[in-house]
């Protein structure tokens, strides 16, 4: 296992047990995330404060792994993120949305590239639509004709 893989692996570990102090030791300083809910996010600090801001909404997440690449130092991990939703889910603009006690299995993709055994830059992929039609936060689609 070389050097990405294993930062890789000990940030799925921190974020799974919600180690804020072990996520923000993953992450260079000037580390960059890129999301698809908060867009880009610049440093060690603001990186873990966003990954605990999903543990704070997801008390109990998890993440099922179905792939692990490295190629390099670059560690990609596919996989779905479980969870159930028992505190507030903060937005974009700053609200946050009310616990709605559902369930989510989300598909997601995260690609690291790792400098010096930290996360230089951090891509999150993930379906936003899919998460809040798992939350019941989306309006009901209109019928079909004849359905």
């Amino acid at each position: 296992m070389g050097q990405a893989r294993e930062v890789m692996d000990r940030l799925t570990s921190a974020m799974t047990a919600r180690d804020k102090e072990t996520q923000a030791a993953c992450y260079a300083a000037d580390a960059v995330a890129v999301t698809p809910d908060q867009g880009e996010i610049t440093g060690q600090e603001a990186i873990s404060n966003y990954l605990s801001q999903f543990g704070e909404s997801f008390p109990d997440v998890g993440y099922e792994s179905l792939q692990k690449y490295e190629a390099g130092n670059v560690a990609i991990d596919e996989g779905y993120v479980t969870g159930t939703n028992t505190g507030p889910l903060p937005l974009p603009s700053g609200e946050s949305l009310p616990a709605t006690g559902k369930s989510i299995r989300v598909r997601s993709c995260d690609v690291a590239h790792v400098e010096g055994g930290l996360i230089k830059q951090h891509t999150f992929y993930f379906d936003q639509r899919e998460l809040m039609g798992q939350l019941g936060l989306l309006p009901e689609s209109p019928s079909k004709p004849g359905a």
